[in-house]
């Protein structure tokens, strides 16, 4: 694997690890919405698992393609930065894509969490072998069509990874917070 994708996947892996883990602190109110309309933290995992998939199927699909990639240009890092900087701002929320919501299961068939979890580590170990051999020459070709900024490297297709997991661990935090307040306290 190339050394930057390797430290870009290390930083993922770590980021990941410490979501899941995250999730798995809440117990038994890891299923549990935090008010109508909102996602539980297994909902979450369940999204980032799916988005994950996504992203290294299509990945698959382009290198197969391999003549019709385009060198990245200035425009298209310049979207690439700005997705980054917005996925980290803090509280900032967007919709999931249409096409990956349709994705989702029903709130009554999201998995368990350590399913869940074997999920991503299958599909992780996917991506890995996908980035062990990667083609050197491709490093600065598009390869991924981002739903909102369009085409990204692999590289920036691991920062958005990256990012993407950050963004929904502040999402986990605060569901976390909300289901701790609601919390009847115990008597002393």
């Amino acid at each position: 694997m190339n050394h930057r994708l390797h430290l870009r996947f290390e930083q993922l892996e770590n980021a990941t690890e410490k979501l899941l883990r995250a999730a798995e602190a809440l117990g038994d109110q890891s299923h549990q919405v935090p008010a109508p309309g909102q996602w539980s933290a297994a909902h979450v995992v369940q999204h980032l698992v799916v988005a994950e998939q996504g992203v290294e199927q299509y990945i698959q699909h382009k290198l197969q393609q391999k003549e019709g990639l385009r060198t990245a240009d200035l425009k298209g890092r310049f979207r690439s930065l700005l997705l980054r900087v917005l996925l980290r701002l803090p509280g900032m929320k967007f919709r999931a894509p249409e096409r990956l919501a349709a994705l989702m299961p029903a709130d009554s068939a999201i998995p368990s969490l350590a399913e869940l979890r074997q999920q991503w580590a299958a599909t992780r170990r996917k991506l890995e072998r996908l980035l062990n051999e990667y083609p050197s020459p491709l490093m600065n070709q598009a390869i991924f069509k981002h739903p909102r900024v369009g085409m990204l490297t692999i590289q920036q297709t691991l920062d958005f990874m990256l990012d993407h997991v950050l963004h929904h661990q502040q999402q986990l935090t605060r569901i976390g917070k909300t289901l701790a307040a609601a919390k009847p306290q115990s008597a002393a």
